[in-house]
């Protein structure tokens, strides 16, 4: 066989091998293959559908401050449903639920929907520690409505980052007051520690200047005789 038939024929056996496997791949959606499902985080129970749960932490994997839930309610049903509590598993703090706007529970209106998390949107926040949460984890999360009951599904664990990074924790802000109600002075506000102890650092300076020596501490009595006294007296 001559060159140019050989490579005639490898071309025709590379189109038949291409058309072939575009055949297997476009095989259609009722294809076996393609009957399996991943695991999204939604589910549905009578005319109550979620769709896109995620439980969101916070960005800094050693935070511990409170997480959010963050998902899509959908009410198929002919009448308001409210959602009356969640639960996340492993987390004894329960979920604060805020609407939209005002106060009071949130409703998902009949053949509508509503969002959680998100700017301007209803929240569920722990509002305790979320050190149980681990980011990849998919934490089995209970929604509780009115009507339904309750509605259960796996939610991925993700941290307020990149595209979640909106829809985090709306309370991030206050966690660090919660938590640790003794560090405010000398981290959250530094420049107010020594005027709102005024006499703290006066007494500390009194002390370290007499431990010096006695004459220093003596020159500096006539400037700051309220704290010479004290230390003297002490």
């Amino acid at each position: 066989m001559s060159s140019s038939l050989r490579r005639g024929a490898l071309a025709a056996a590379a189109i038949a091998f291409s058309i072939a496997s575009l055949a297997a791949c476009g095989a259609g959606n009722n294809a076996q293959s393609l009957e399996i499902k991943p695991d999204h985080a939604a589910t549905s129970v009578g005319d109550i559908e979620i769709q896109n749960a995620v439980v969101i932490t916070q960005p800094d994997p050693e935070s511990t401050g409170p997480a959010a839930i963050s998902a899509t309610l959908f009410n198929n049903g002919g009448s308001d449903e409210t959602l009356e509590s969640i639960r996340v598993e492993g987390v004894e703090d329960p979920v604060t639920l805020r609407p939209a706007e005002g106060t009071g529970p949130i409703t998902v209106p009949a053949d509508g929907s509503v969002i959680l998390g998100g700017k301007g949107n209803a929240s569920a926040v722990v509002t305790g520690s979320s050190e149980a949460l681990e980011d990849g984890d998919a934490q089995p999360v209970t929604f509780s409505f009115s009507e339904t009951g309750e509605v259960k599904l796996r939610a991925f664990v993700v941290p307020a980052d990149g595209f979640y990074a909106e829809w985090g924790p709306s309370e991030t802000p206050q966690a660090p007051g919660s938590e640790g109600s003794g560090s405010p002075s000398p981290t959250g506000s530094p420049s107010q520690s020594p005027s709102a102890e005024p006499g703290a650092g006066e007494a500390g300076a009194g002390e370290a200047g007499q431990g010096a020596t006695d004459a220093a501490s003596q020159s500096v009595t006539p400037t700051a005789p309220e704290g010479g006294d004290a230390v003297g007296e002490d």
